[in-house]
């Protein structure tokens, strides 16, 4: 039945479905558009621009409820190797202090990708023209052991930056980002950073414990992985055990932007002084979805009330166009949270919108 499927849609999409087009590795007329993770055939060389590339598939000739759940019903590939950007899924979650369940993030947020389209009118971008896009699956993660975790995401990310491909994560939760940034700063030194996100997420330790989701940027502020004087956060609120919470970061050079000096206003202008901030030197895009107020985003493991709105989210990812982006994570979804899927949802959308202000899509 698959088989009979696929070839069908094939002879009515052609190379409008690019997924299944020769790029995609697979071989036969009745190939589907997914090889799994393990797949042992040789990974394509880069792509030449003016040859196929991967689409996501039409829900006018591909029901949205048909296929291998992959981001935005992407080809899944095994290597890295030709692709320009990549969405990766980190199953983590033993690093919360909280609610758990960010650990299938991922997979939640992979479903509701399906409503996810390809071009993004309010903006003019078309990055499936511009970029060739799988997705490489999820980290092998080990949920016993949060230090071994952290090598085995390092190790992973390593490879697929050496590959130059961008890629763009499906948390998980934040501690998946200080690995990430290791093998992000291996391959262009200490790099600027956004950090949208309730918390700040430089606390020493907890519990006698250095490595947990409220650490990640000191752990990366103490290996040398931040440009500081690049250092963004916005959107951090919340109660805390003393009157003055953000004075590690202040003095690190970050620029810290409350929450409550986002409350009812545009964050374009903010985002102007950000690229200023940020000039043409790499920089990496960290968006924890509890930077979102939970009336929004519920779907989370500890949500801080009075919080950004979807359309400012929008502003400050949009407002990111033109900058030397190099990766891009979105963490702390759990599905246990979010039993109407919204904040999965909105997660997706925003990877999306990450995925269009790549330094390679052109705005038409």
């Amino acid at each position: 039945m698959w088989l009979l499927l696929a070839s069908g849609c094939r002879r009515r999409l052609g190379r409008a479905l690019g997924a299944w087009g020769p790029r995609s590795g697979r071989s036969g007329p009745g190939a589907p558009p997914a090889a799994g993770l393990c797949d042992p055939q040789r990974s394509p060389s880069r792509q030449t621009s003016d040859a196929p590339r991967n689409q996501p598939a039409s829900a006018e000739f591909v029901a949205r409820s048909v296929g291998v759940c992959s981001m935005m019903r992407l080809p899944i590939q095994a290597s890295p190797e030709g692709l320009d950007a990549a969405f990766v899924g980190v199953p983590l979650d033993i690093g919360t202090s909280n609610r758990p369940g960010a650990r299938f993030g991922p997979r939640r947020i992979r479903e509701e990708s399906v409503m996810l389209r390809s071009a993004n009118p309010s903006t003019g971008a078309l990055p499936f023209q511009f970029l060739m896009v799988a997705d490489l699956g999820d980290v092998n993660v080990n949920l016993y052991n949060l230090q071994d975790s952290c090598r085995l995401i390092q190790e992973a990310y390593q490879k697929i930056v050496a590959a130059g491909c961008v890629p763009l994560t499906l948390g998980g939760d934040h501690t998946i980002t200080y690995p990430i940034l290791q093998a992000m700063a291996k391959k262009h030194g200490p790099v600027g950073l956004l950090h949208v996100d309730a918390h700040t997420d430089t606390a020493d330790k907890a519990l006698g414990e250095k490595l947990y989701h409220g650490t990640p940027f000191r752990r990366c502020v103490d290996e040398g992985l931040l440009d500081c004087k690049r250092v963004v956060q916005i959107g951090i609120r919340g109660s805390s055990m003393t009157l003055d919470p953000y004075r590690y970061n202040r003095n690190q050079g970050f620029r810290v932007v409350l929450a409550e000096d986002c409350w009812m206003k545009s964050l374009v202008p903010l985002m102007g002084e950000v690229r200023q901030q940020m000039g043409g030197k790499p920089i990496y895009i960290s968006f924890d979805i509890d930077a979102l107020d939970p009336a929004y985003a519920p779907g989370t493991g500890t949500p801080e009330i009075a919080g950004l709105t979807p359309s400012q989210a929008l502003e400050i990812i949009r407002g990111c166009q033109g900058l030397n982006v190099v990766g891009c994570d979105l963490v702390e979804v759990s599905p246990l949270y979010d039993p109407s899927g919204n904040t999965a949802l909105l997660a997706a959308n925003l990877l999306f919108e990450m995925l269009c202000i790549l330094p390679k899509v052109k705005v038409v």
